[in-house]
Parts: C-alpha cells; sequence; structure tokens
C-alpha cells in the first residue's frame, strides 16, 4: 500500500480524497467510490500502488495520440479501478473489478522502476498510463513518470479527464500528452457514466494551462450524445479553450451494459466533423474507421495531406519540422 498524496483529514478518522472531481469523504474502513483507495485509521492509502494487470506495447496512434510523435510506440499499463461507471466501458473487466469482484486488487507488483527499464529494452519513446482511468493510480504513476523523465521517455495519461485540480498541477511537470474523453451532456455523464460534466471541462481547461499537450476523444453513441446540439456544445468548448486541440470522433460499437444501441454510422462522424471545422477547431478525426479517411492529418492552411494513416499504422509523413511542406504553415503538436 502507498499513503495517499491528495487528500485532507477531516475530524475524528474521517478523510475526504482530494484526488477527482467526486472528493469522496471516506469514513474509517471504508474506500471511495473508485475501490482502490481506503482510508485506514484516519490515514488514506492507495491499493493498486504497483499492481500492474496490463503492460502492452502500443502504437501512439492507438491512444489516441495523433500529434504526438507520430508512428512511435507507448509502454502502457494500467492498475485495476476506475472513478467512472460508464455502461459502454470497453475494459470493464478491469475497470469494474474491485466493485464486482468484492473488493479484491489483483496485479503483478511491478516497481516504477522496473517500468521505466521495459520501456527502455523495448525501444519505447513514451510510457502511457491508460487502458483504465490513471488518476486513480495516481500515486504509482506519478513516481513513475518522474523516473522517465528523469530518462528522456514522454509521459502519457489516457482519461476520463476527472482528475482534481491539485492532482492535475502534481502530474503536470512531468506529463507530456493527455488524451481526454468528452463524452456528452451533463445528462449523459450522471446516466452513463456515474459522474458530472464541469469537473472534465475544468480538467481539460487546466491541463492546457499548465502545458501538457491535450487531444480530446467523444465515442459517439446513436440516441444518446450523437445530436447536432450535443455534438456542437463539445465542439464549441473545445474550441473555446485551444482552436489547435485535435477532436478525434469515434465510432461506437456495443459493449458491457450496452448493448442495445447500434453501431455509429459513418455518416454521423461525418456530421461531427464538420461541425467540429465549423466551429473553428482546426484538426478533427473520425476513429475506429480506417480507411474511411478521416483519420489523415491535413495542414489547416493549405488542405495539404501531411500524415496519412490506415487505422494505427502511419502510411505517409511529409510534416517537416513541424511544418507543413508546402506552404510551410506550423502545425502543433509534439513532434520531437
Amino acid at each position: 500500500m502507498k499513503e495517499a498524496m491528495v487528500y485532507e483529514k477531516l475530524e475524528g478518522s474521517d478523510v475526504r480524497c482530494r484526488l477527482c472531481g467526486h472528493n469522496c469523504a471516506i469514513r474509517d474502513g471504508q474506500r471511495g467510490i473508485c475501490a482502490v483507495r481506503e482510508n485506514q485509521g484516519g490515514a488514506l492509502y492507495s491499493l493498486v500502488y504497483g499492481k500492474v494487470i496490463s503492460m502492452n506495447i502500443d502504437p501512439i496512434e492507438k491512444k489516441p495520440l495523433f500529434h504526438v510523435l507520430p508512428g512511435s510506440t507507448s509502454l502502457s499499463i494500467a492498475t485495476v479501478g476506475c472513478n467512472f461507471r460508464c455502461k459502454h466501458c470497453q475494459n470493464y473487466e478491469i475497470s469494474q473489478y474491485p466493485r464486482e469482484r468484492k473488493f479484491s486488487i489483483p496485479g503483478k507488483d511491478t516497481a516504477p522502476e522496473a517500468i521505466v527499464e521495459a520501456a527502455l529494452q523495448n525501444r519505447c519513446d513514451s510510457i502511457s498510463y491508460t487502458y483504465t482511468e490513471p488518476t486513480i493510480f495516481f500515486e504509482y504513476a506519478y513516481d513513475c513518470s518522474r523516473l522517465a523523465g528523469a530518462k528522456g521517455l514522454k509521459n502519457i495519461f489516457v482519461s476520463n479527464g476527472y482528475t482534481g485540480p491539485e492532482a492535475v498541477r502534481l502530474i503536470a511537470p512531468n506529463l507530456t500528452a493527455n488524451n481526454i474523453d468528452l463524452k456528452g451532456s451533463d445528462a449523459f455523464y450522471r446516466e452513463i457514466c456515474g459522474a458530472r460534466l464541469n469537473p472534465v471541462k475544468e480538467t481539460i481547461r487546466l491541463m492546457k494551462e499548465n502545458g501538457v499537450w491535450v487531444e480530446v476523444t467523444t465515442l459517439i453513441i446513436p440516441e444518446l450524445n450523437d445530436s447536432e446540439k450535443d455534438l456542437s456544445d463539445i465542439a464549441g468548448f473545445i474550441a473555446s479553450v485551444d482552436r489547435a486541440i485535435p477532436w478525434h470522433v469515434s465510432q461506437f460499437r456495443p459493449a458491457y451494459l450496452l448493448t442495445d444501441k447500434p453501431v455509429t454510422p459513418v455518416a454521423t462522424l461525418r456530421k461531427a466533423t464538420e461541425i467540429g471545422r465549423k466551429a473553428g477547431l482546426k484538426y478533427v478525426y473520425e476513429g475506429n474507421v480506417p480507411g474511411e479517411g478521416g483519420e489523415n492529418t491535413l495542414c489547416p492552411a493549405c488542405g495539404e495531406v501531411l500524415i496519412k494513416r490506415f487505422g494505427y499504422r502511419i502510411l505517409e509523413n511529409r510534416l517537416a519540422d513541424g511544418r507543413c511542406p508546402k506552404c510551410s504553415t506550423a502545425v502543433e503538436g509534439v513532434w520531437g
């Protein structure tokens, strides 16, 4: 176990976790909503520190990050647990494990030094904290990221965006990029995810303000978050933060508890792309539909195809020092 970094002690032996937007008040012997942080005698502990449940080498495009070291690989790690309860979670076997298995915490004990060494040995350029929500294994990600940065590795969060402000400020100096889900309206968050919208918006703003490269993903689910208003609200918010934030609009496929909705039509993704561009976003990508043409990076000034993709593969990269070779326009991102 590892004592939590972001919490406060209340009266008696109660504590309040400040790690994420839930701000759980936790009594002695109880756990927070994530089910992996426990109050023991008036001190809050992470139960998943070093308990790796999944570790793989992924293309960076799988995160998805399209403006960070294209064509590179990232050592991707996770522990069990999540602070959301998304009905459509693709990784529910590990994200919901502590809730569904009577609070048990599986995982292979792996020191931060071993994670960094694995990334170096496998010639990865980065470490991604992903699959479940990295905020819930924050202390572990924090220690790994500090060691990784000292060795020249980039650090990446793939997150639901519910990270609390104090935690954002702590991790931001070590964090290169964060792909954050912006899922829909506040009603969508409450009904489908067990959360609220505003903390996610604040995290996106705060990550940008603290120098983290941010990309945003919206999984478009028919009848739940695919209305023109929903998509316009999301695109408008992203543009209000930074028009250069890439927006990934991705195809939904039935999963977990949400099997009664159909696969998202490609036409809906095209509509979202149009809405994003109308809102002023420079880079909009269509995800989970390889070969449809919406995965390529275009110059925001002249429209030249700069990076051509098929799924997670780079077919061609014509960027020259982060600029369009045709008109010399700078393309925002982390290219080297």
